[in-house]
C-alpha cells in the first residue's frame, strides 16, 4: 500500500487539517494567548489587570515577579506594593507563553486625593521631611510635648516608628501623608501611604488600641474605631496602596439622647468618605486646574496646603464670591521654616484701593522685641471694625452709636487706615525688680498708634468712653494735642490724641531711647518690603531680647556682683520657656491676589548648648 495517497489534493487537506488540530486532536479547546499589555509603568498599591476574561480563555499560571504566590487563572488582577521594576510572565504546561516588564513607581498622595476635596494639607513624600518636620517640632514645643501631640495622633506613631525600618514596616517612606475635608463629609480624613494593606490594618489597629481606643473589624476589611476619649466613631480603611481614617467632627447637642443618636449616625458618616475614596479615579484632586495654577505660585516645600472652592460648589445662578483658592508651602530647615503662600482673587483685593503711605513707624523708638502693622485702604479698615457698608452688623454699630450720641461715620472717616504695635523690654526695670522681688516679672512697654485724617471725632469717643467707665483719670490739653492718664493694674497707660496720629502707650516709659526708622529697621532683621505702605506684617524677636539680655552692663540700681549673676539666671529662664529666636509674617496685595510670607526661627545649637 503507497504511503502517499494518488490524489495530491486529498493528502494537502489531510496536512491542513493537522496542523489546525494540532495538539488539540485529543480534545482539549484551542488555546487564547494570555493578553499582558506593552512594558509600561504603574502605581504602586494600584491593581494591574493580566489575561483575558473570555469564556474561551485559558488558564495559564502568573508569575508576578514580587516573590508574591503564583496563580492559576485565565485573568488575575493584582497591585504592586512596593516600587521597583518587575517582569510578569505567563506560563502554560511550564513554557512561557507571555512577558511583560512593569516599572512600579509610587502612588503621588494627592491621585489618592478625591478630586471633591476642598482642602488638602500634604507631605508629597515621607522620606526626608517627617524627621526634620518632627525634629524641629520637637525642638519648638519640647520633646515630652512632642511626644504626646504623636501619640494622640492615630496614625503618626505607626508612621514614625516604621520610618526607623525594620522587616515588619508596612509605611512606604515613598509615598506620601496628608488630611483633606470633603463637602459631603464633615469631619478630617487622614491618608498614608503603605505597602502591603493586611499587615497595615493590623498595625494600626495595635497602635490605637494601645493608645486606649477600641478596634472593631469588619467583614469588609474596614474597622470602626471608639476614641478613647469619647465622641463619634471613625472609620478606617485602605484603598489602593493607602490607609485612611475617617474622623466625623463631634457635633455640640443640647441633650445626651440627640448626642448618642448623633455617634450612632456617624459610621454612615463616614462611610459617605470612603465611597468617595473607592468612587475617585485617575487623577484624583492632582490634576486640578486651580491647585495646578496656585501650586506654581508658592515654592517648593515639605508641606504644602490647597484650599479652593471644590468643582460645582457654587449653585446656579449664584457667585462664589472673588476669593478663588490659596496655596502654601512649608519648606523646613534645621532651625527654622519658612511658609510661602498665595491667595488668588478675580478682583483686586481691596477693591484695588490703595493704602495709605503710613509714617507711624518712620519715627519711632527702636528695638522693639515684638510688632505689627495693618496697612489698608480706610474703607476696608472700616469694614474689620465695624462691617461693610449697608450690613446688618454695621447699621447695629450705627444705631447703638447714634443713641449714646456718636458719629459713627464720622470716625469712619477720621481713620487713615494705618495701625502698628510695638512692644519694647524695658532691661534695666527687669533686672531691679528680678532683684528686689526675687521673681523675673516682665517689664517694658506696649504702644499702639493709628493714623488719622480727623482728630476730634476720634478725641469725642475716647472722652465718652472715660466719663462712662469707673476708671479716673487726667486730661491735658493743648492746641493742637489731648492727652487722657490713668492706671489699669497698677500699670499707667496715656492716650495722646493728635491731628495725625493716636498713640496709646501702656507700661514704662519710653523716654531717653533712641529713635530712628523702626519700618527699616525690621526690614533689614527680616528681608522683604514687610512694614511698608500696604502690608500687614507681624513678627517677634526673642532673638533680640536674648542679645539685649547678654549686654547688659552697669545697671543703675543693680550692684555689679549680682548683675553677671541675674543675667545667667534670667537667660536660662528665657531659654527653658522656649527656644524660639524669631518668627515673621507678611501679607501683600499683588497681581491676581495676595502674597503671604513667613518664617520661623530657632536659636542656633551652639547658643542653645551654652
Amino acid at each position: 500500500m503507497p504511503l502517499i495517497p494518488r490524489r495530491p489534493g486529498a493528502f494537502l487537506a489531510l496536512i491542513l487539517m493537522t496542523a489546525a488540530v494540532g495538539p488539540w486532536a485529543s480534545g482539549c479547546r484551542r488555546m487564547v494567548k494570555p493578553d499582558l499589555g506593552q512594558d509600561r509603568t504603574v502605581e504602586a498599591g494600584v491593581p494591574v489587570d493580566f489575561g483575558s476574561q473570555r469564556e474561551d480563555a485559558t488558564a495559564v499560571t502568573w508569575d508576578l515577579g514580587d516573590g508574591s504566590d503564583a496563580e492559576t487563572a485565565p485573568w488575575v488582577s493584582h497591585a504592586f506594593a512596593r516600587s521597583g521594576t518587575y517582569t510578569v510572565r505567563a506560563l502554560h504546561e511550564g513554557e512561557e507563553v507571555g512577558r511583560v516588564q512593569l516599572t512600579v513607581v509610587p502612588r503621588p498622595v494627592l491621585r489618592a486625593v478625591p478630586a471633591s476635596a476642598r482642602t488638602v494639607m500634604w507631605l508629597p513624600q515621607l522620606r526626608g521631611h517627617v524627621d526634620r518636620l518632627m525634629d524641629f517640632y520637637a525642638r519648638l514645643v519640647g520633646p515630652e510635648r512632642a511626644r504626646e501631640a504623636v501619640e494622640s495622633s492615630p496614625l503618626l506613631p505607626l508612621l514614625l516608628k516604621d520610618l526607623e525600618g525594620g522587616p515588619d514596616a508596612v509605611v512606604d517612606p515613598d509615598e506620601g501623608f496628608g488630611f483633606f475635608l470633603l463637602p459631603e463629609f464633615d469631619g478630617v480624613v487622614t491618608l498614608l501611604g503603605i505597602t502591603e494593606p493586611e499587615s497595615a490594618m493590623r498595625s494600626v489597629a495595635r497602635e490605637l488600641e494601645r493608645a486606649g481606643h477600641g478596634v472593631m473589624p469588619r467583614a469588609d476589611g474596614s474597622a470602626i474605631v471608639e476614641p478613647a476619649a469619647g465622641g463619634p466613631p471613625m472609620l478606617l480603611f485602605e484603598d489602593r496602596g493607602y490607609l485612611y481614617l475617617a474622623v466625623p467632627d463631634l457635633q455640640d447637642e443640647e441633650d445626651e439622647g440627640a448626642t448618642v443618636r448623633a455617634q450612632v449616625l456617624a459610621i454612615p458618616d463616614a462611610e459617605v468618605a470612603r465611597q468617595a475614596v473607592r468612587d475617585s479615579v485617575g487623577a484624583g484632586i492632582s490634576e486640578d486646574p486651580l491647585l495646578t495654577e496656585l501650586r506654581a505660585k508658592v515654592a517648593d516645600g515639605s508641606m504644602y496646603l490647597f484650599s479652593g472652592q471644590p468643582p460645582g460648589s457654587a449653585r446656579e445662578g449664584e457667585d462664589a464670591g472673588p476669593l478663588r483658592g490659596f496655596s502654601a508651602s512649608l519648606a523646613v530647615m534645621p532651625e527654622r521654616v519658612e511658609l510661602d503662600g498665595f491667595l488668588s482673587s478675580s478682583t483686586p483685593l481691596f477693591q484695588g484701593a490703595r493704602a495709605p503711605a503710613s509714617e507711624l513707624l518712620k519715627d519711632a523708638v527702636l528695638g522693639p522685641v515684638a510688632a505689627a502693622q495693618l496697612s489698608v485702604p480706610p474703607e476696608e479698615l472700616a469694614r474689620l471694625a465695624f462691617g461693610a457698608p449697608g450690613s446688618a452688623r454695621r447699621e447695629r454699630v450705627v444705631a447703638s452709636w447714634r443713641r449714646e450720641g456718636l458719629d459713627v461715620e464720622a470716625l469712619l472717616k477720621a481713620l487713615r487706615g494705618d495701625v502698628v504695635l510695638r512692644v519694647y523690654f524695658d532691661i534695666p526695670a527687669f533686672f531691679r525688680n528680678f532683684i528686689r522681688n526675687k521673681r523675673p516679672d516682665l517689664k517694658g512697654s506696649i504702644v499702639v498708634e493709628a493714623g488719622l485724617s480727623a482728630s476730634e471725632p476720634v478725641r469725642a469717643l475716647v472722652q465718652k468712653h472715660l466719663e462712662g467707665s469707673s476708671l479716673r483719670y487726667t486730661t491735658q490739653q493743648d492746641s493742637e494735642e489731648t492727652l487722657f492718664r490713668t492706671r489699669i493694674r497698677e500699670h499707667a497707660v496715656e492716650l495722646r490724641i493728635a491731628p495725625e496720629r493716636a498713640t496709646l502707650l501702656a507700661g514704662e516709659s519710653l523716654e531717653g531711647r533712641p529713635r530712628g526708622d523702626v519700618g527699616a529697621e525690621l526690614r533689614e532683621r527680616f528681608g522683604g518690603e514687610a512694614f511698608s505702605s500696604g502690608h500687614v506684617s507681624a513678627m517677634v524677636d526673642l532673638g533680640r531680647l536674648r542679645a539685649d539680655l547678654r549686654a547688659a552692663e552697669k545697671i543703675p540700681g543693680v550692684p555689679n556682683a549680682l548683675l553677671g549673676a541675674t543675667k545667667a539666671l534670667s537667660g536660662a529662664l528665657l531659654d527653658q520657656i522656649t527656644p524660639l529666636d524669631s518668627g515673621f509674617l507678611d501679607f501683600v496685595p499683588v497681581e491676581g491676589g495676595g502674597r503671604l510670607k513667613g518664617r520661623l526661627s530657632l536659636r542656633a545649637a551652639q547658643e542653645a548648648s551654652r
